[in-house]
């Protein structure tokens, strides 16, 4: 039984599937910065002084403390029932900032493998090959390269292989 796991675990593809998981990780937080940090700030200049994280819309007020709250995070600490509409669209912009990375990582190697089948392998030099008929020097007919003799004015010829 621990032979059987312990040569799963080493297989190849379990070990790339590792690597590819913890690279789309970071990729991830990679992401999000963009967002938060990239595209958020221009739409938070046009909706004014308000934060998209901080939209939402008050379900049910919280027991502790009555509305209205600045934050969702004070609404969130009163106990109040919100639906959280801003963390939404910014999660649904990092959907769409990771999808099209992605789409366009996908094209630029594709791009490249298409570049090197064009290319292809190298070529090889091709092996001389044995010619397979020659021309008979005294009637000058087309003979097969290894006559001894012309068929055709019956000279003797030379072998010049």
């Amino acid at each position: 039984m621990f032979e059987g796991l312990k040569s799963f675990l080493l297989r190849g593809n379990l070990i790339d599937l590792a690597v590819g998981f913890t690279v789309g990780a970071a990729f991830g937080t990679v992401a999000r910065s963009v967002v938060d940090d990239l595209v958020m700030p221009p739409i938070s200049l046009l909706l004014g002084p308000v934060q998209l994280s901080n939209m939402y819309v008050l379900l049910k007020p919280g027991v502790e403390t009555p509305p209205p709250y600045a934050t969702l995070a004070d609404a969130q600490a009163a106990g109040a029932v919100t639906l959280n509409y801003g963390l939404f669209v910014n999660n649904v912009l990092t959907f769409l900032v990771i999808g099209v990375s992605v789409f366009l990582i996908v094209r630029f190697v594709q791009g490249l493998e298409k570049q090197l089948a064009e290319k292809g392998a190298p070529e090889e030099a091709p092996e001389e090959q044995t010619p397979t008929d020659k021309k008979c020097p005294y009637c000058k007919t087309t003979i097969p390269y290894e006559a001894v003799r012309c068929p055709n004015c019956t000279t003797h010829l030379e072998e010049d292989k």
